[in-house]
């Protein structure tokens, strides 16, 4: 896996990239840290399901809590994570299991009930099974769904309802959803339900059993497979993302539909939330991030880095504002240059200055820099930066045209007695702007003004005439990647598939801003970590981790946070200091 050129070495297009810098500093790949199947030999992943990840804490006393399980085709495996402090002994797994007939897709452990002890661990499978395990005594506790007479397709997302010692949450490709109890039964004959709620692309059913038995709700989202569902940080809301292209959130409890977003193109595969609830970011195969304020139900921005279809996508709880760039670790060996010069320098120092005041803690009106990642199946790892300027675009420009009142003058109008265009997005055209009395000029005077820094991350999208025939999307034909001059034809192609359906599914819609409506980031980081296809991408404190289909798991460490060193031996024995 590790056979690479060194770093600092030729720029080949397949090279893969062991570290990268951030403002905050170097992060560093862990060889020693890689989890992988104890032969450590790539798994050939052709057509087979998706390598995945989870972690639990069982508040372990020794301060060594973390646990890791990670499933490669017919294996799952369940090992103490030892992080960048340790290395891996891969010949000492907690539990390890081979299935036969049927695949572990996705599992979750119960975060509140863990201990030392037991671990409470759900695995999904390929034939629509449920799977209740305990890999710590080594216990299988429950199978549900064992006829299939709930659900026939594959499992695609479970997760343990956040609470509750005994609800969870299982999505299939069928585009149901279902709840269950993990101390109710099954029963031996095919469930029946009725109707308790429904609205626009959804229903919520419950069983119709005299006595209590599983599920205690099915949901039918949307059209096609449930792809990833996430809750909210409280636990009040839940995500979910399908295969006909829609982000939509329910109240969980309530069960209704809060609001909804269509992609740009295709599917959505993945969903996460910022960690104090107020943003969704979406990844799928339009190739695109997008970021959905929850509170005011639109887009507010989307990100353009990845070549093919995005995975994963994750918000660093580590990092909610920039960090000063001073205490930088000093960056040497690395796969790029990312000092240019002076000048680069400077400029980053001057936007790390100011917006070192941001923070979650300390914010009153919610101006926060959040950091999320993303993975996808071009092998790259991006890292985003959501600053205000993208957050809350019209009142940055109007603070900031207010203060040219001089220059407005001139033309005759007071720029604190006349307002902004008011609109959910910025309007990336030239000229007079149709709803307002300023010049345009004025207003994009101002963007500039907030996007100086190279890591504001906000490019503006520019609109051009078409140009070449139209071309249909391809995995390796990014919508993302399609040049500027031919945004126009991607608007007819859209449009033209999405007349046959709905009027409200068409780009430039609530749903779907055009890609000019609204602000365009690019990525902080973009680079190639892995061979295969990525399907993991975790933040920890100390650590972020990744995952390919290889089924090789790895562990990059944080600036400045203790990692193994290189000369370390593969079995943990130290033969080097630790730096």
């Amino acid at each position: 896996m590790w056979k690479m050129a060194a770093d600092g070495g030729g720029k080949e297009a397949n090279e893969i990239k062991t570290q990268f810098s951030t403002r905050e500093g170097v992060y560093k790949l862990l060889p020693n840290s890689e989890y992988s199947r104890p032969n450590r030999v790539p798994f050939n992943s052709q057509g087979s399901n998706p390598v995945k990840v989870s972690f639990v804490n069982v508040n372990d006393q020794s301060g060594n809590g973390e646990r890791i399980c990670f499933n490669v085709g017919r294996e799952l495996y369940f090992y103490i994570y030892k992080g960048v402090r340790k290395a891996t002994d891969l010949s000492k797994p907690v539990d390890k299991r081979m299935y036969k007939g049927t695949l572990p897709m996705c599992h979750d452990s119960n975060a509140l009930t863990a201990t030392a002890e037991s671990v409470s661990l759900l695995v999904g499978f390929s034939a629509g099974q449920v799977q209740l395990i305990d890999p710590i005594k080594k216990e299988t506790s429950k199978l549900f769904n064992e006829d299939r007479l709930i659900d026939k397709t594959a499992v695609t997302c479970l997760k343990w309802v956040p609470g509750s010692e005994h609800l969870f949450l299982v999505a299939h490709s069928s585009g149901c959803l279902y709840l269950y109890n993990v101390e109710h039964t099954c029963g031996t004959t095919p469930p029946h339900y009725q109707l308790l709620k429904q609205g626009e692309s959804y229903a919520v059913h419950t069983s119709k059993s005299k006595s209590a038995r599983n599920p205690l709700h099915r949901w039918t989202v949307g059209e096609g497979a449930v792809n990833e569902f996430a809750f909210s940080p409280d636990g009040k809301f839940l995500a979910c993302v399908s295969q006909d292209g829609f982000l939509r959130v329910f109240s969980f409890d309530a069960t209704e539909l809060r609001g909804t977003m269509k992609s740009y193109f295709g599917g959505l595969l993945c969903v996460c939330w910022s960690p104090d609830g107020r943003f969704i970011v979406t990844g799928g195969e339009d190739d695109l991030v997008t970021v959905w304020s929850f509170s005011d139900a639109r887009v507010v921005a989307r990100g353009r880095g990845h070549k093919s279809w995005v995975s994963v996508v994750a918000f660093d709880h580590c990092i909610t504002s920039v960090q000063d760039c001073k205490a930088q670790a000093e960056f040497s060996g690395s796969d790029e240059d990312f000092h240019d010069d002076a000048q680069f320098n400077g400029n980053r120092e001057r936007a790390n200055s100011a917006q070192s005041g941001l923070s979650k803690q300390n914010s009153t009106n919610g101006s926060v820099t959040y950091r999320f990642g993303s993975v996808g199946q071009d092998t790259q790892l991006c890292l985003w930066d959501l600053t205000e300027d993208v957050l809350f675009p019209l009142s940055r420009t109007r603070t900031l045209t207010n203060a040219m009142s001089g220059e407005t003058g001139a033309n005759g109008n007071n720029s604190a007695n006349s307002s902004l265009p008011h609109s959910n997005s910025l309007q990336h055209s030239t000229g007079t702007s149709p709803n307002s009395n300023k010049p345009a000029s004025i207003v994009d005077s101002a963007l500039i003004v907030t996007g100086v820094s190279k890591f504001a991350t906000l490019a503006l999208h520019e609109v051009r005439k078409e140009r070449n025939q139209e071309k249909e999307h391809k995995r390796n034909h990014s919508i993302s990647f399609i040049s500027n001059k031919s945004s126009d034809k991607v608007h007819q192609i859209i449009g033209a598939r999405a007349a046959k359906t709905d009027v409200a599914k068409m780009p430039g819609m609530t749903s779907c801003p055009r890609m000019e409506e609204i602000p365009l980031l690019e990525p902080l980081v973009c680079k190639k970590i892995a061979h295969e296809r990525l399907t993991v991408l975790i933040f920890l404190e100390d650590c972020l981790v990744t995952a390919c289909q290889e089924g090789f798991v790895c562990t990059w460490a944080r600036p400045g946070k203790v990692g193994l060193s290189s000369s370390q031996n593969q079995d943990g024995s130290p033969s080097g200091t630790v730096v």
